[in-house]
């Protein structure tokens, strides 16, 4: 217990000393021993490194998955240490609501067709988004984090020892020139010697270290490399993708868009339900429709109709 407490008073008497040097430093009435330019360069570097590695990943998080909930709720499960759950992307989920209202529409209809081709394609869109997501976060976005969280922990855990240190060493250099006795000035002396040393040997290993971070450019940069390459992959296999769609449908095109001009809507007596037929512009009295899908007649007054029939009739 007497071990506990004398060492608590030994902690409360540093940390009250380096407080008083620090408020006089600031207030311009004690000496502070200035690093070298080159160590102060190093130290501006590595500030540079972490807080532009920080938003780098920040916004290359928020390109992966805009949504700021989902970002949340994966930074929760790696913090917890869980494996994030498999989440369908936005294009998968698009092309099999495309899939379901085809089938809902009848596939072997014409829009029914184009929906299901549109919505394989989609699908396959959305698989290459998560490959690209995966890739980019094993290859670019993890080795970020691994030095915000390791590496510069390191770095900024012993610049606070260093600056401690200094501080020791300034209190030293004032406790020297204060010191009246030849005594008191001894005993001074061998304070600041001792200080000295432990600054000097600290300042030597966080110099090391703030050397590191060329070494951490070089690897960013071999990352960077591996995110543009991810990223161009994604793209090409997108653009593959729909120029493989433009010729599945260039196969069978819709009718002429400059044919149909606007749709006429007849009511169905029996079911009360409408039968759409696009209309080609009028000639010599009369009107042209394409029928845009089967119609059976209810009765003898009705006339049936097959999908994609042109039906000439006179204006009245």
């Amino acid at each position: 217990m007497d071990f506990n407490v004398k060492k608590l008073a030994s902690d409360a008497g540093v940390f009250f000393t380096r407080a008083v040097q620090f408020t006089e430093e600031k207030l311009g009435q004690a000496e502070k021993t200035e690093l070298d330019a080159h160590f102060e360069n190093l130290l501006s570097r590595a500030d540079s490194t972490k807080n532009w590695t920080e938003k780098i990943q920040r916004q290359t998080e928020v390109l992966l998955q805009p949504n700021p909930s989902a970002r949340v709720e994966e930074f929760l499960y790696e913090k917890l240490d869980r494996k994030v759950p498999c989440r369908v992307s936005n294009g998968e989920l698009l092309g099999q609501h495309m899939t379901d209202a085809a089938n809902d529409f009848g596939p072997s209809a014409p829009y029914g067709q184009t929906l299901i081709k549109v919505g394989e394609t989609q699908k396959k869109l959305g698989t290459a988004e998560r490959d690209f997501i995966h890739s980019t976060t094993v290859n670019f976005l993890t080795p970020l984090r691994n030095f915000l969280e390791g590496d510069w922990r390191t770095i900024s855990k012993e610049r606070r020892i260093l600056q401690n240190l200094r501080l020791d060493l300034d209190a030293c250099k004032t406790r020297l020139k204060k010191a009246k006795t030849a005594e008191a000035k001894a005993a001074a002396e061998l304070e600041l010697r001792v200080a000295q040393t432990e600054f000097d040997r600290q300042a030597e290993v966080t110099r090391l270290l703030l050397e590191g971070i060329s070494s951490t450019h070089v690897n960013h940069l071999r990352c960077l490399h591996e995110f543009v390459e991810a990223q161009a992959t994604y793209f090409a296999q997108c653009y593959q993708y729909m120029v493989d769609l433009q010729n599945q449908l260039g196969s069978n095109p819709p009718p002429p868009a400059t044919l149909p001009v606007l749709q006429v809507v007849s009511p169905n007596p029996a079911e009360g339900a409408l039968n759409p037929v696009e209309v080609m512009p009028p000639s010599s009295g009369t009107r042209k429709a394409r029928v845009l899908y089967d119609y059976e007649a209810a009765d003898s007054s009705e006339l049936a109709l097959a999908a994609d029939e042109v039906s000439e009739y006179l204006l009245e």
